[in-house]
């Protein structure tokens, strides 16, 4: 699968979820299924607990994160996750 199309899985829509970053057809925020990852949960793991989640789905999320760690917001350079 491409990343063109793994990130057509992911929606943004002002009117679900606040807005934020969705997998396509379900309230799943891409940032629970990313934070899940972080903390070592596996993507079968991901699965058997949303089961109507498909594996594209997971991949979907990490690419969405690749995606926005390339872009530059600014050029001052932050420590992330210390609060600065």
């Amino acid at each position: 699968m491409t990343r063109e199309e793994l990130l057509s899985r992911i929606t943004i829509d002002p009117n679900v979820c606040f807005g934020k970053p969705c997998i396509r057809g379900h309230r799943i925020w891409v940032s629970l299924i990313l934070d899940l990852l972080a903390s070592g949960t596996t993507t079968q793991e991901i699965l058997q607990d949303y089961p109507d989640l498909a594996a594209a789905d997971v991949l979907a999320c990490i690419a969405y994160g690749a995606e926005m760690a390339r872009e530059r917001v600014g050029t001052e350079q932050t420590a992330v996750g210390r609060g600065q």
